[in-house]
């Protein structure tokens, strides 16, 4: 690729024929001409000048020549040295010239400059250096190598089908070059590079994603061609610890580096200082390609902030996740759990837009997470409240596919398109983005992706349409090159988005850092803040007030108590036990069996028990309330067919039952037919 500016050597020869012809502009002329010829002649006269001036101190002096002959040896290494990053003819030149200039200072400082060759030597050597490097300068400019440079970057240009493509300035960095291109007028567009890119690496003899075309958003012909000839990214990077731990949220998230070696980062919250939004976040990769990798990036630098907290989904029961589960709010592993806290996620959604505007927030930001001291943001006229503050949150969903298919994407849908403003952020991880695994409007209300290897089938539903022309191609990596990723997220340069980055890579030596990670979670962790809990805890019910059960001290001062309306976890405890059991002794043993009563034995329960419609109703009741007593509060008439048949009861009934109870507000409908929300029992809550 040719570079035409002030400096070419064309142009300047160009130049030096250009001139007067007058006897004083020619002097002038010749005079300015040989300028940048003189120095070699001049540091030959002064090599001349050291030697005379060195023999008045040092001639005869045997500590001199010692002196002298290491200091020579010295400056002719360090010159062979400093000229490793130039071409080997112009570094073995300059060790000569040194090498000379400096033997025969030694020997004119300790003999004489009149001594024996030395006179002889100066008046034939010097001129001969001094002419070999002008007539270097001279062959600078050499025409048929211009002509080469061009034919080469036109013959290039030529077999990809962009012959009269101009390349009009070039920018060469270590391992990067950039080169400004201009195709034809009415010939040719942005797009025709876009599709040449394959034919252009191959050219090169480089990688396929190694080369990548940014389009001027101004121009429909001009754009810059970027080639990085060497991967960077090889050498494997292992994760050692969160790069911010203790900072806040709305701070980067540093999860890798790129090919030039910049770190590889985004942000969850907006800014509204920096313009930039808050974002949701799609990890895509196939098996192998490192996106579970990718994701633990991801999510203990979430968990080593101040001011966040994370409800996960984990159908894999934790395999990856385990050391961090701990640390986090609301852990559940798929089905029926998953169903629920997506519900949850879906109530907590309006009471946090509401909180967050009662306060003088438009969006979450830092402040909002620390107690509101200030009378600017205060849902009490004219002075500060003293509210607690609210943290940001975190919903994520590992292997989505398999949540999906059980309770559909609705759910995520609505989440995906509120929850920004809500001081929220959904985190989608599945193998394959395509259409049967995550809907088209779900997808869409993902600002951000992280995708490693897929199958080249799947690189439109992973990245949009100006990222792949630029010349991502995910599809090049498969999983032969675990950790490879790109990164579509705001905050970053839109040039970015096409270059590749690689996550660090988490090894067995990083589970106990995790494990720690987890626990200063826990003890300097974001709390739960009371508007989210009694938005959860009113949806969810003892999913969510009992989700840490056996992993914390059941305690007034336990960290993970869910406070009530005045932060209390455990206020009116007492008034969740039935009157007539008020007085009964849970710790006391059970009275003995009735001699009257110790030879009856029970049969096996009849398969058609004769129920009244009152009994029969009750039961379902009690059916109802057992599910929520252990948690899933998302059922279906085909979750309670098994316990229904035992008492009589098909399928219409049990439909019946569940229209009874929706109009009771016992059960909410879901945005997935045939699935129900089960309201929380103030019993039970």
């Amino acid at each position: 690729m040719s570079k035409r500016d002030s400096t070419d050597p064309e142009l300047q020869h160009r130049e030096n024929l250009e001139g007067a012809s007058t006897g004083k502009q020619v002097l002038a002329w010749l005079a300015h001409r040989a300028k940048p010829y003189t120095p070699p002649w001049i540091l030959t006269g002064m090599v001349g000048i050291a030697g005379s001036a060195g023999s008045l101190e040092w001639q005869g002096s045997a500590a001199a020549g010692v002196g002298l002959t290491l200091g020579s040896v010295a400056l002719t290494g360090m010159t062979w040295w400093a000229g490793k990053r130039t071409g080997p003819q112009r570094r073995l030149h300059s060790a000569v010239t040194v090498a000379a200039a400096s033997a025969w200072v030694t020997g004119a400082a300790l003999a004489g400059p009149t001594a024996g060759p030395l006179p002889d030597a100066f008046l034939m050597g010097g001129p001969v250096v001094a002419l070999s490097w002008n007539i270097r300068q001279v062959m600078r400019r050499n025409p048929d190598a211009v002509q080469a440079a061009d034919n080469a970057d036109g013959s290039l240009l030529e077999k990809v089908k962009l012959a009269g493509a101009k390349i009009r300035k070039t920018e060469v960095e270590p391992n990067r070059v950039t080169a400004e291109l201009t195709l034809p007028a009415g010939e040719m567009t942005n797009e025709d590079v876009t599709r040449a890119l394959p034919n252009i690496a191959s050219g090169l003899d480089v990688a396929p994603t190694a080369v990548r075309y940014l389009p001027d958003p101004d121009s429909a012909r001009r754009g810059e061609l970027v080639v990085v000839p060497r991967d960077m990214l090889a050498e494997v990077v292992e994760w050692e610890m969160p790069t911010n731990v203790g900072g806040s949220i709305a701070e980067p998230l540093v999860i890798g580096r790129y090919d030039d070696g910049s770190p590889l980062m985004l942000w969850l919250p907006g800014d509204p200082e920096a313009g930039r939004n808050g974002t949701h976040l799609g990890i895509f990769g196939m098996t192998g390609s490192g996106k579970g990798d990718g994701a633990l990036n991801v999510l203990t630098e979430i968990m080593g902030r101040r001011d966040v907290i994370v409800w996960l989904s984990d159908p894999k029961s934790f395999q990856d996740f385990g050391p961090l589960r701990p640390g986090l709010d609301w852990a559940v592993e798929g089905g029926a759990e998953t169903e629920t806290m997506v519900s949850a996620f879906q109530a907590v959604i309006p009471a946090r837009t509401r909180w967050l505007g009662a306060h003088g927030y438009r969006q979450w930001v830092p402040a909002a997470a620390e107690q509101q001291d200030d009378p600017g943001h205060s849902c009490q006229k004219g002075r500060a409240c003293g509210c607690p503050g609210m943290p940001f949150l975190v919903g994520w969903f590992e292997e989505a596919a398999a949540t999906i298919r059980f309770m559909g994407d609705e759910g995520f849908t609505e989440i995906a398109q509120l929850a920004r403003a809500a001081g929220a952020a959904l985190v989608i991880s599945l193998q394959r983005p395509s259409h049967d695994q995550i809907s088209t409007s779900t997808r869409a209300s993902l600002p951000s992706a992280l995708v490693f290897g897929l199958d080249a089938r799947d690189e439109g539903m992973a990245l949009p349409g100006p990222v792949l022309d630029a010349g991502a191609h995910p599809g090049a990596w498969a999983n032969r090159r675990p950790g490879y990723c790109y990164l579509v997220t705001p905050g970053v340069e839109e040039q970015r988005y096409s270059s590749p980055g690689r996550t660090f890579r988490f090894t067995g030596k990083a589970a106990r850092v995790m494990e720690q990670l987890a626990a200063w979670a826990v003890r300097n962790g974001a709390r739960v803040d009371p508007v989210t809990a009694k938005a959860a805890a009113a949806t969810a019910g003892k999913a969510y007030t009992d989700r840490h059960q056996g992993t914390a001290d059941e305690d007034e001062d336990s960290v993970y108590a869910t406070p009530d309306n005045d932060g209390d976890a455990h206020a009116d405890a007492d008034g969740r036990v039935d009157p007539e059991d008020a007085d009964l002794d849970p710790q006391a043993e059970l009275p003995p069996v009735p001699d009257s009563m110790a030879g009856i034995a029970f049969g096996p329960e009849s398969a058609d028990p004769d129920f009244t419609p009152e009994e029969a109703r009750a039961a379902m009741d009690a059916i109802v309330a057992a599910f929520e007593q252990a948690g899933v509060m998302v059922i279906g008439p085909k979750d309670v067919m098994e316990q229904a048949a035992q008492f009589g009861r098909s399928r219409p009934w049990v439909s019946g039952e569940f229209r009874r109870l929706v109009d009771e507000g016992r059960l909410v409908a879901t945005a997935k037919g045939g699935r129900y929300r089960i309201v929380p029992s103030p019993a039970l809550v």
